[in-house]
């Protein structure tokens, strides 16, 4: 897929009305016993030579997700007019993206996750050759998915897991140096399904 074919089927799926019913993790194993926590994340197509997603890992001392791969994002504060203004917020404070670097394109589905949020992924597009500034206390790397690996649909595996006598199954990307699973994968197959689907 071309940058310029990329670029077009993103403004289709973000002119697609987001389903109402949220994604549910593979990890909540029962309903959750209270509702869930608004969050948001950017989803960053970096519309390079090779376009890519840009990823960032957590610093290892953070209280919750310690060391994963995320997208920039976080809960959704009252002073946050919505979904879209909590991504650009925490992505400014995450590794110094400036909103006026990104092009906000529209939602995809929400994911519920089992440690109780309801993340709103907000997808958008970013040039090249950006240059960021980490945060020292949340974001210890950001790097690149490529786009070629997000499209193909044989990248994402499912993997197993035993934990507290539950076999548990969750999504897992391919990637040299990170190990990238959990909600962020779960939003990367969501992209990757709606982006094949109108590529033939």
């Amino acid at each position: 897929m071309t940058p310029a074919t990329l670029r077009m089927r993103l403004a289709e799926i973000a002119a697609e009305p987001p389903i109402d019913e949220p994604i549910f993790g593979d990890e909540i194993l029962a309903g959750l016993d209270k509702p869930a926590v608004p969050a948001a994340v950017l989803v960053p197509v970096v519309m390079g030579a090779e376009p890519s997603i840009l990823l960032t890992k957590r610093t290892s001392h953070l209280a919750k997700h310690a060391g994963q791969i995320s997208f920039p994002g976080g809960r959704i504060d009252p002073e946050d007019s919505g979904p879209e203004a909590a991504a650009l917020r925490e992505a400014h404070e995450e590794i110094g993206l400036e909103p006026r670097f990104v092009e906000v394109l529209g939602r995809l589905t929400d994911h519920v996750t089992g440690t109780g949020y309801r993340i709103t992924p907000v997808l958008a597009v970013l040039p090249a050759a950006l240059t960021y500034q980490l945060s020292a206390h949340e974001v210890e790397a950001i790097f690149e998915l490529p786009m070629r690996v997000v499209l193909d649909p044989d990248a994402p595996r499912r993997q197993r897991q035993h934990v507290r006598g539950v076999w548990r199954e969750y999504w897992v990307w391919p990637h040299p140096d990170h190990f990238i699973w959990g909600a962020t994968a779960a939003i990367l197959v969501q992209l990757a399904k709606r982006l094949r689907e109108g590529s033939g």
